[in-house]
């Protein structure tokens, strides 16, 4: 386990020196008790929320679907509203999100909008150095005092206003393996939330503003009560004000948009919206129905947030915050300025304005951007079709959802363009998150974990049900190493020898593979990729 000083820290690779000061502060004897304090209290039950997991998902395999709960309806049907919203959350029309390096955390505060979303999670590949200095840059965010000073000498610091900072600890599933408890690695959701918590609290509060956190990949209200238990239990320990730390979801799993209501319920003391989280409810879709024929899905770029299943989602997701007082945020903007091509510019920022309209004009409080580039084409609509700081008073009455609504599956075709697209974007974001780097631009969409997942997600959906393509061949693992070895041609021929070695290519591909031809569907390519990485 880590130990309670500060000479070095345990892992299960061998010993790991503290050089930095700012990590020695991190990591400080009272946050590593703070932390172990949290893995003692809830580290078993983190562990049976995961085993209820794989056995619901048999269940998924063996033909069940998900439904609104039964034994939960008086929650459903009943009246009941969150508690209070911070003021500095009132107004969330434009929120910025990335991982925790110190030029992006300067950056998205300096933006312009509301809030910023400091990510542990999708957008940050979690090597130690990764976690630990994403940690101490954010110490220094909540203080003001962060600086960079890029290596041709430009210097970067905080404006004296700046974005709303909000946290993404990683989810329930993902493990921390350089920190031991008992000889096993310890929940990586604990180490982000408690060593943020521990450290900025106070400083936040003093400042009148407070811990806020995005909780990611909640697959039940079990899930969300896991954590209220675990917030309350943070608060008395360190002395906060009762409800001090607030939260927002990512409704981001199938099964999650069918326990909505349990979810603020359970949370309903600390939660103060919910967010669509688009990337991942894809890739969910096609996890939990994985090895259903009639639940394959056609290329990535054709499921939009126009297809039914996914415009469903989101409609209830607002009438469903709306009704319980809280914010419903919209999803991800991927795309980013394209320099050089100002028509190809404009037809991307078409795409990025038509869906924050649609967004705006159905009720969402607010909606996410990948680049501050985004920031002020986001916040144009949300002016117009928002005058109000947020959209709580539209109740969306009109909204009925039902399970058949939520599981429609949407039309369309497979085709080589969306098989070649899978195999090249699977290589180059897996080569770089080997590298060390969870964020990666790639064809003009800031592309991470989660939109990774949806294409190799694809690659195993395809193979195992054999899937016809639009030119009538069918998707087989041949056919899809043949295109896997076209495209590291391809890349190799891109880029000098030493830079294709050096950037993992070759390692990635063989994941990509790898995870194509598991007979099994692997829950994560993050689990998988992380044995890789120090």
């Amino acid at each position: 386990m880590v130990s309670e000083s500060l000479d070095s820290i345990s892992t299960n690779t061998g010993r790991f020196p503290v050089l930095r000061h700012d990590w020695c502060e991190v990591l400080r004897p009272e946050a590593i008790a703070f932390v172990n304090k949290l893995v003692a209290h809830f580290g078993p039950q983190v562990a049976g929320l995961l085993e209820e997991r794989a056995k619901r998902q048999l269940k998924f395999d063996a033909g069940m679907l998900p439904d609104f709960l039964e034994d939960t309806r008086k929650i459903r049907e009943s009246e009941w509203r969150i508690g209070s919203i911070p003021a500095d959350l009132h107004d969330r029309r434009v929120e910025i999100t990335g991982p925790t390096d110190r030029k992006m955390i300067i950056n998205a505060l300096n933006s312009g909008a509301n809030v910023f979303m400091a990510d542990f999670e999708d957008s940050l590949c979690p090597t130690w150095f990764n976690v630990i200095q994403g940690q101490a840059n954010l110490m220094e965010a909540v203080r003001g005092t962060l600086a960079y000073s890029s290596p041709e000498g430009k210097s970067y610091r905080l404006n004296d206003s700046t974005s709303v900072l909000v946290v993404r600890p990683r989810g329930w599933h993902l493990p921390e393996k350089h920190w031991l408890r008992d000889s096993k690695p310890i929940p990586a959701a604990l180490v982000d939330f408690g060593l943020y918590l521990f450290h900025n609290a106070s400083e936040l509060l003093s400042r009148g503003s407070g811990p806020y956190f995005y909780l990611p990949k909640l697959e039940s209200h079990l899930e969300a009560r896991l954590w209220a238990q675990v917030i309350a239990f943070s608060e008395r320990s360190l002395g906060l004000p009762r409800g001090s730390v607030k939260v927002t979801v990512l409704i981001e799993t199938i099964t999650a948009a069918f326990e909505i209501d349990e979810i603020l319920f359970e949370l309903r003391e600390h939660i103060v919206g919910l967010n669509c989280g688009r990337w991942d409810y894809i890739f969910s879709f096609i996890k939990k129905f994985s090895r259903r024929a009639n639940f394959v899905l056609p290329d990535r770029n054709s499921v939009t947030m126009t297809s039914h299943f996914l415009r469903s989602y989101s409609l209830l997701v607002i009438r469903t915050c709306h009704r319980r007082g809280a914010f419903a945020i919209g999803g991800m903007a991927a795309q980013i300025p394209i320099k050089g091509d100002p028509g190809a510019n404009e037809l991307a920022l078409a795409r990025v304005r038509a869906d924050k309209e649609r967004e705006a004009g159905d009720g969402h409080d607010g909606t996410w951007v990948a680049h501050p580039g985004l920031v002020f084409v986001a916040r144009d609509i949300f002016d117009r079709l928002m005058p109000t700081p947020n959209n709580l008073h539209r109740m969306r009455e009109d909204v009925t959802i039902t399970a058949a609504d939520l599981l429609r599956v949407p039309e369309g075709d497979v085709t080589e363009a969306g098989l070649r697209n899978n195999i090249d974007v699977g290589i180059r974001y897996l080569a770089a998150w080997l590298g060390g780097n969870g964020c990666v631009p790639i064809h003009h969409l800031m592309e991470d974990a989660a939109t990774a997942e949806i294409c190799r997600a694809q690659l195993w959906q395809w193979v195992r049900h054999e899937s016809r393509m639009q030119d009538l061949r069918t998707v087989s693992l041949k056919l899809v190493r043949a295109l896997l070895a076209e495209q590291l041609t391809k890349i190799r021929a891109e880029v000098s020898e030493s830079a294709f070695t050096a950037a993992h290519y070759a390692r990635a591909a063989e994941l990509v593979d790898e995870l194509t031809a598991s007979p099994e569907f692997e829950p994560f390519l993050t689990l998988a990729a992380y044995r890789e990485i120090d």
